[in-house]
């Protein structure tokens, strides 16, 4: 996103948490975000800003969510209204000294609770200098808490856009392992890469062998890369699981380019029937 762009979305949030708290929190915020000891005081306000905004979800005018959704931002028209401040406040501190805007913010990270954490998490695709905080959104991604997960998974372009290739399979690997919502994942399938295709097919046997289920959306991300030998793996799943995986399998390999696969898929007439109508999506699944 251009540095304008980005300005413009700062601005719509700094006048949704103007529109959703009181007079005296804004001009305590506002006095904050203007003073120029804001490195002092960062910790103390960072903390203190719940109690001043309170918790409730964030009321978000029509023009407004069309605004953001057009930015690709609409999603946070969802947070409370300390987190959508939090945000808003790491958004404004000052970019000028990067050292000094990384030292301080990754001392709140430090020292964060669980709100905190998922607030600064959140805050990553709005902070300046986005190279400094890839190591940071990759330790996140070894959590254990769930809100701080889904900050990182969920609705983050952050990830897709900064993440190398090893801490981005990894970020989707554990969204699976941990039950996220696979379909809010920004970049899912622009990133898709061989590498992930074959840790998913071995989770998925892995899942098969135990006796589990596996989430369809594990197929959208083989597509490209269906080989003789994952082809045989999904032979498997086509012949000895539920319809929904059936289902799944039918629609990547039809999005493939491995022939032996498309004419495997044929031998099925519901799925055959099923690709040819159209009624098989990665939405419908």
């Amino acid at each position: 996103m251009s540095g304008s762009n980005m300005k413009a979305v700062k601005e719509i949030m700094g006048s949704v948490v103007k529109n959703n708290i009181s007079p005296d929190a804004d001009k305590w915020l506002e006095d904050f975000i203007q003073s120029h000891d804001q490195w002092v005081q960062l910790g103390k306000v960072f903390v203190m800003l719940p109690r001043k905004t309170g918790k409730l979800p964030v009321a978000i005018t029509e023009d407004q969510q069309k605004a953001l959704d057009t930015a690709g931002f609409g999603y946070i028209s969802n947070w409370t209204t300390d987190r959508f401040s939090r945000v808003w406040l790491l958004s404004n501190l000052n970019p000028g000294d990067k050292e000094l805007l990384f030292s301080n913010i990754e001392r709140l990270f430090l020292s964060a609770e669980v709100n905190e954490a998922v607030a600064l998490y959140s805050a990553l695709p709005f902070l300046a200098h986005p190279e400094i905080w890839v190591k940071r959104c990759a330790e996140g991604i070894r959590s254990n808490i769930g809100s701080v997960l889904e900050a990182i998974m969920e609705n983050n372009p952050y990830a897709a856009a900064n993440l190398d290739e090893a801490a981005w399979n990894q970020l989707v690997l554990k969204a699976f392992f941990t039950e996220k919502n696979i379909e809010l994942i920004v970049g899912l399938d622009e990133r898709a890469n061989l590498q992930l295709a074959l840790t998913l097919v071995d989770y998925a046997k892995e899942r098969w062998a135990a006796g589990r289920e596996v989430n369809p959306q594990l197929w959208r991300l083989v597509t490209k890369f269906i080989n003789a030998e994952i082809f045989e793996d999904l032979k498997t799943g086509l012949q000895h699981y539920d319809q929904t995986e059936q289902r799944a399998i039918a629609l990547a390999v039809s999005g493939s380019d491995y022939p032996e696969a498309k004419d495997f898929i044929n031998t099925f007439p519901e799925l055959k029937l099923a690709l040819a109508d159209g009624s098989l999506n990665w939405n419908s699944i």
